[in-house]
């Protein structure tokens, strides 16, 4: 039987989205939204085209202002199970002027990796 502290945790990736050009994306952050298990968006709807127009699957889960405290901590949980998560905002970098601050803070205070 695996103790909690044997699941290697998963990491949380916080990835930049383009501004404007949706070909402003870079080739790090296609291969991270290709890789990783579930994506968490500040707008689904506006982050399904992006993923769309690079053929990425991977499921969505919303994470806007409203909801991150209760939605940070299911994700805090995915990623204590050795999930790896992406957090992308509608355009920029999550956190900077956009929501993710909460989710970023309780990921530290887990000792997740970000």
């Amino acid at each position: 039987m695996q103790r909690n502290s044997d699941i290697k945790k998963g990491t949380l990736y916080i990835v930049a989205t383009p501004i404007g050009n949706l070909e402003d994306i870079t080739l790090r952050a296609i291969r991270i939204l290709k890789e990783v298990p579930l994506i968490a968006a500040e707008d689904t709807r506006r982050t399904r085209k992006l993923l769309n127009a690079y053929d990425i699957r991977a499921p969505l889960m919303s994470l806007y202002e409203q909801v991150e405290g209760k939605k940070s901590r299911r994700l805090i949980s995915k990623l204590h199970e050795g999930m790896d998560v992406a957090y992308v905002t509608d355009a920029g970098t999550p956190g900077i002027s956009d929501p993710g601050y909460v989710l970023v803070s309780q990921a530290v205070e887990h000792g997740i990796k970000v």
